[in-house]
């Protein structure tokens, strides 16, 4: 015996909707992807990492990045308009915060020695390696503006409209993608690892914590000389 029309049309109706939060986590995905793929500090402490520490460090360098993107996309995407403007508020001290521990960070990576040369010389931590990328990549509160022009692009994030299914899908596809690049970097880097020698890890110490000692001056130079 054959149902009734209206619940016949219950099956393309879910189909629509499984449609619709695919459409939505692949849109994340998309943006996540394309937010971590530039090279920047980021980047190089992950390869720097990979090669020095291994594969394990170097993902979990850009899990750290990819986390504090994903807490960024929840306050953009759900709206917590209170907690952005303090955020966006104290974007200088933030700033400072960032550059200051980007310096240092490259100050420790100029004067390590590759493992080979040092015994006691191995991974600062997995955790340390998380947490060090997360504080600096929450350290830039501007990110904000750029994940709430995204998600208000997609209907997200206003005040009484938040639809907060899809504002989770297209958090949960942020982070997928950025940790699926991090994850083919450090991977990638890592294969080369066994390959070079110990020279070649020190300079590879010596041009990333320059570069990365670059992005740390650049940071505090631009905050003190953009108007406040």
């Amino acid at each position: 015996m054959r149902g009734s029309p209206a619940s016949a049309l219950q099956i393309p109706a879910r189909l629509r909707i499984s449609a619709s939060s695919s459409k939505m986590f692949l849109k994340g995905l998309t943006i996540g992807f394309s937010i971590a793929a530039p090279v920047g500090p980021i980047g190089l402490l992950c390869i720097r990492r990979s090669l020095a520490d291994g594969i394990l460090a170097g993902l979990m360098t850009g899990l750290g990045a990819a986390t504090a993107d994903a807490v960024y996309g929840c306050i953009a995407g759900f709206g917590l308009t209170a907690l952005s403007n303090f955020l966006v508020r104290e974007k200088f001290w933030l700033g400072l915060f960032g550059g200051i521990f980007l310096c240092w960070l490259a100050y420790r990576i100029i004067i390590s020695k590759p493992p080979a040369q040092s015994a006691e010389a191995g991974s600062p931590g997995l955790l340390s390696a998380f947490g060090s990328t997360f504080l600096l990549t929450l350290a830039n509160p501007l990110t904000i503006l750029s994940f709430a022009a995204v998600f208000a692009g997609f209907g997200l994030g206003t005040r009484g409209e938040t639809d907060y299914g899809a504002a989770w899908r297209l958090v949960a596809g942020v982070f997928t993608g950025s940790a699926l690049w991090w994850l083919l970097l450090s991977g990638g880097v890592g294969l080369v690892r066994a390959r070079l020698g110990t020279s070649m890890l020190r300079s590879i110490n010596w041009v990333s914590g320059g570069v990365i000692l670059a992005f740390g001056l650049y940071s505090i130079g631009r905050l003190f000389l953009e108007p406040r």
